[in-house]
């Protein structure tokens, strides 16, 4: 589990913690010294924009704060694999392409695999691999080059993680 990173769709905040302590509760359950924790909470915090937010408790932010919180604590523990549950599903548009082109450029940055699961055809757009799934079924399996951000090619790991 140390590995992978989870985007939950429900988010999973615990309401008692802060924004930053629930990005930095993982790390602190796998030994990681508190002080680094709190260091890599607070950067991812700031990565997906929320810094504004940390101290704050998850009644007290917006469904896309909450999942941008989410975001950030699956990506703080730096795994090599992300699965995401429509990691954009309570955010807007400027939001949304924010948060993707962030996942992109960690995937090409660092070589981590992100898997999307999501009904967003722009967010489906972004993947080298993309599975359509219709009434629990596979009806379609392809590779292909995605739309980039930017123009330039993601990092091989995310088209090959499910061969």
């Amino acid at each position: 589990a140390r590995e992978m990173g989870f985007v939950f769709q429900t988010y999973n905040l615990l309401p008692v913690l802060t924004g930053v302590e629930n990005v930095e509760l993982p790390m602190l359950v796998g030994g990681v010294r508190p002080s680094v924790a709190r260091k890599r909470a607070q950067e991812a915090i700031e990565m997906v924009g929320v810094g504004e937010w940390a101290r704050h408790r998850p009644a007290e932010m917006s469904g896309g704060q909450r999942q941008r919180f989410t975001i950030a604590r699956a990506l703080a523990t730096k795994p090599a694999i992300v699965w995401a549950d429509e990691p954009t599903g309570a955010l807007d548009t400027e939001t949304s392409s924010g948060i993707m082109e962030l996942m992109v450029q960690l995937n090409r940055q660092n070589a981590q695999t992100f898997v999307w699961v999501t009904h967003s055809e722009e967010v489906g757009a972004l993947a080298q691999r993309l599975i359509r799934m219709r009434d629990g079924q596979i009806v379609s399996d392809t590779k292909e080059a995605p739309a980039h951000l930017d123009g330039a090619p993601l990092v091989p790991a995310a088209a090959t993680a499910l061969d």
